[in-house]
């Protein structure tokens, strides 16, 4: 395996792996076979990227993970959390927008960006650290989806329903992007149908329009109260009790904006669709999770004898969720299997696209030589077969539910991921800043085909916070009497395997340190996409019909 380079892009092999010059509108033909079985294809359309962009943001966290923060530290930290986090993913999306939007080519990802932008050393040690994080996250929902069906009988073992929902999901994603795109979109449709019509349903209860006709206005911000003092007691407890929320917030939010960039290589028109899920993106965020959040602090209290339960008992299905002990308390029956339905779509949807993320995160580390050329290969439909089967074999790791010590496992694997996503957030925030030097230092910035606000000093709020988050993520294992080391491991094991990645890489590689912001390759490739993208420009409803599906899709 040669050393990776950022001028990479410019060898033809590369070139014909990531470039768009292959089967995109009127471009050429191949003539070598052997680099057309190495290109994707362009196969997303607008409406499928948008609800990718939403989908993979709206997962079990809120549906079920959400009631254990609430347990712990009451409904005011939970919102507030989920507000400030929202904060933190507008801007990490942003600048994902703006660098996907300027370089939409073929296997874009993420590590790409912060490889070209940075130096190869921290494009290698992100792009495995984001390969093994959206593994892991596969294996951890697809397990959590096949608990969500023992909900409904317990007389079939779990390794049946794991083995279903793998195959359904290597189905979706083995054969054409498309079958993706199309059944993710159909997944994300289905949640954002349920997580709105809970929101309503919780504006009902709140109003006393329930069965009981109860009024609950904001009765259980008063009693118990809004905020459960953490560790200790007084402010100083209700501050941890916030903090803890807000880390903990991250694993629903984390690898989210990241999907937008995954998908940016195989969505037709980027430089129209990719801008429109980006401004559409918080908008969304902010009507599910913020609202969402609310809707849960104020339709159960946090000392609810079913939501203490349920959170002891480590269910992944209704009986955890927030939603279905408000509906439970209000007198209405029934419903709770409908949203036990609603927890399985959003399991089962996250698994896919972490399958899809995962497999071209490998597929762009093949295209910069840092790992093997196999992972290049795709099928007649454009698709990376190999990565995806790699990937794939790794949520195998699902079956560890199947012993005693599974749960413990992936309570492991959710704390890496979390850790794992901070940490690339961070690289992100930094990825922008030089991009935006590298830019600003050829006179570039009016001329950028997307801008986002408030940059780039929202880049260095995600930084200074993200930073932060990750570094007191563990903070309560320094507390008097409750250090253990396997807790420490779980809360800081994520460093220590970037520190192993970036070192490993830099020792054995002997790369250069940060690059030049006057040597920041920001030019290839740009000529080709200019051309390419030419015509990808916002089209004006031209009725009312349209008007409603150009802000839905």
């Amino acid at each position: 395996m040669s050393s990776p380079s950022v001028k990479s892009l410019e060898e033809g092999r590369v070139e014909t792996t990531l470039s768009d010059s292959y089967e995109y509108g009127d471009s050429k033909v191949v003539e070598d076979s052997m680099s057309a079985n190495m290109v994707t294809k362009r196969g997303l359309s607008s409406r499928q990227l948008q609800l990718i962009a939403i989908g993979g943001c709206v997962g079990t966290g809120l549906f079920v993970g959400s009631g254990s923060t609430l347990s712990l530290v009451g409904p005011a930290p939970l919102f507030m959390s989920y507000i400030c986090m929202s904060s933190i993913v507008w801007f990490v999306m942003n600048v994902l927008g703006e660098m996907t939007t300027y370089l939409p080519i073929r296997g874009v990802s993420v590590p790409y960006l912060i490889g070209r932008f940075t130096e190869p050393t921290i494009g290698f040690a992100a792009g495995y650290n984001y390969w093994y994080s959206f593994s892991m996250l596969l294996a951890t929902e697809v397990t959590a989806a096949g608990l969500i069906i023992e909900y409904w009988t317990t007389s079939v073992n779990v390794g049946v329903w794991i083995t279903i929902v793998l195959l359904v999901i290597l189905a979706l994603n083995i054969f054409a992007v498309s079958w993706y795109g199309e059944a993710e979109f159909w997944f994300a449709t289905l949640k954002i149908l349920a997580i709105i019509g809970l929101i309503i349903l919780g504006v009902v209860l709140f109003f006393g329009g329930g069965p009981n006709h109860d009024r609950l206005g904001f009765r259980y911000w008063n009693e118990p109260g809004a905020f459960k003092p953490y560790l200790v007691g007084g402010n100083t407890g209700k501050f941890l009790g916030f903090w803890t929320a807000f880390i903990k917030s991250g694993f629903s939010f984390i690898f989210s904006p990241e999907l937008i960039t995954t998908a940016a290589g195989e969505v037709e028109a980027p430089r129209r669709n990719i801008p429109k899920a980006t401004k559409r993106f918080i908008y969304r965020v902010f009507a599910f999770y913020i609202l969402g959040s609310l809707v849960i602090g104020v339709t159960v209290a946090y000392n609810d004898p079913d939501l203490l339960s349920g959170v002891a008992s480590g269910s992944s299905g209704a009986g955890a969720s927030p939603f279905v002990i408000a509906i439970q308390n209000a007198g209405i029956g029934g419903l709770n299997h409908v949203v036990n339905a609603a927890i399985l779509i959003s399991a089962w949807s996250s698994g896919n696209a972490w399958c899809y993320a995962g497999s071209r995160t490998l597929y762009s580390l093949a295209g910069e030589d840092q790992a093997p050329k196999i992972f290049l290969r795709c099928n007649r439909n454009g698709v990376p077969y190999v990565a995806v089967l790699v990937t794939w074999v790794v949520g195998m790791l699902a079956f560890l539910n199947l012993s005693s010590s599974g749960a413990q496992v992936f309570y492991w694997f959710t704390n890496i991921t979390t850790v794992g996503g901070f940490i690339n957030w961070i690289l992100i925030a930094i990825t922008y800043i030089r991009f935006r030097k590298a830019i600003e230092f050829h006179g570039m910035l009016d001329v950028l085909p997307f801008k986002t606000p408030l940059q780039p000093w929202g880049s260095y709020y995600v930084i200074f916070l993200v930073t932060l988050l990750t570094i007191t993520n563990g903070y309560a294992v320094f507390f008097p009497g409750r250090f253990s080391a396997s807790d420490f491991l779980v809360s800081y094991i994520g460093i220590a395997i970037f520190v192993v990645l970036y070192v490993g890489h830099k020792i054995w590689y002997r790369t250069p340190w940060m690059i030049k912001v006057s040597e920041i390759d920001i030019f290839s490739n740009k000529e080709e996409i200019d051309r390419l993208c030419e015509n990808d420009l916002e089209r004006e409803p031209r009725n009312w019909l349209e008007r409603v599906w150009w802000w839905v899709a």
